[in-house]
């Protein structure tokens, strides 16, 4: 072989070396994963399998959702985290994402340097619901159950500390009760442990328990936003009970890890936004009371580290660790 062509060679193999594997122009190149970190029929699971199948006409890909629960979202967590920063893998994240940081001496990557964040997915109001047996039909017949057996009454929620045992904790904290807390690998596990009278209530995505509430499985006793939801308009707000701007809401995200081009991040950011704009789409997250709230990828750094300084301060206040 020549001189010029040994050149040649050269300047190729340099020029692949400094090539992506994967050009953000041609994302997706291959079957996009969502993770959920927690078990299927829960809410993150419903929006994935809601966003996966437009998701994959307009990408042009396959798009599945791989459930992946267990402590309290790390292991879902920690796998995007590991998986190539290219965004064929993403992290279906609640607030628990935000809050581990705060409440575990020690996490398998670092929450605020390995991701990035897509976009806010949906929010919803949270239910505090009963076991029919028990003798409270609303929330201060509830509260004054606790404070005459504090320690006894037991409720659910889907992890060990997430969206739901914050705002728990924050009913607790405000109503002066003594209520012990049971945690789930997920909210539909977590939901038909009241219904199996195994605990007293839950605090809940309404999601996943209205048709319960509906079927007269539990009883509804409060969400947790300032307004009702329209899934179930009979059931009052903590607020309309005397505890004035009372306001513990859930919402859902979506994450990638740090490093993913931006071509694909705004690919990704694009195709959810609209996914969520499908009327069927919106309708079903509508009726299982979540709101649709695509945002952009700047608005939702923005987003979450406001909401990483609130649930720190809120973590702090009330003293919660998981370790």
């Amino acid at each position: 072989m020549d001189r010029i062509a040994l050149i040649a060679l050269g300047s190729l193999a340099a020029l692949a070396l400094h090539t992506p594997l994967a050009p953000a122009q041609d994302f997706p190149a291959r079957t996009v994963r969502l993770i959920v970190p927690f078990p299927p029929g829960g809410a993150v699971d419903i929006l994935a399998r809601s966003i996966s199948t437009p998701m994959s006409k307009s990408l042009g890909q396959s798009v599945i959702v791989e459930n992946r629960p267990g402590a309290n979202t790390v292991i879902g967590a920690e796998l995007v985290a590991r998986a190539p920063a290219d965004g064929h893998t993403i992290l279906l994240m609640a607030p628990s994402f935000t809050i581990n940081q705060f409440v575990r001496s020690k996490l398998p990557y670092d929450t605020v340097k390995d991701f990035t964040g897509v976009t806010l997915i949906a929010s919803g109001a949270l239910l505090i619901a009963v076991h029919p047996s028990l003798p409270a039909k609303n929330t201060k017949e509830l509260i004054a159950l606790a404070r005459s057996n504090p320690g006894k009454l037991t409720y659910a929620t889907a992890s060990v500390i997430g969206g739901q045992r914050l705002a728990a904790e924050l009913f607790k904290d405000v109503a002066k009760i003594d209520i012990v807390n049971v945690p789930y690998n997920g909210g539909a596990p977590a939901t038909m442990a009241v219904v199996g009278g195994h605990t007293s209530m839950l605090v809940t995505n309404i999601i996943e328990a209205a048709p319960q509430v509906i079927a007269g499985k539990l009883r509804g006793i409060a969400v947790t936003t300032t307004k009702r939801s329209e899934v179930l308009p009979e059931v009052p707000t903590v607020a309309e009970a005397g505890y004035g701007g009372f306001d513990a809401g859930n919402w859902f995200g979506a994450v990638v890890r740090t490093g993913t081009p931006k071509q694909a991040i705004d690919r990704l950011n694009a195709e959810i936004a609209r996914g969520l704009e499908l009327p069927d789409v919106r309708d079903t997250l509508l009726k299982q009371g979540l709101t649709p709230a695509p945002m952009s990828p700047d608005a939702f750094a923005a987003f979450l580290r406001k909401e990483m300084e609130r649930t720190g301060r809120i973590v702090k206040m009330l003293n919660l660790k998981m370790d």
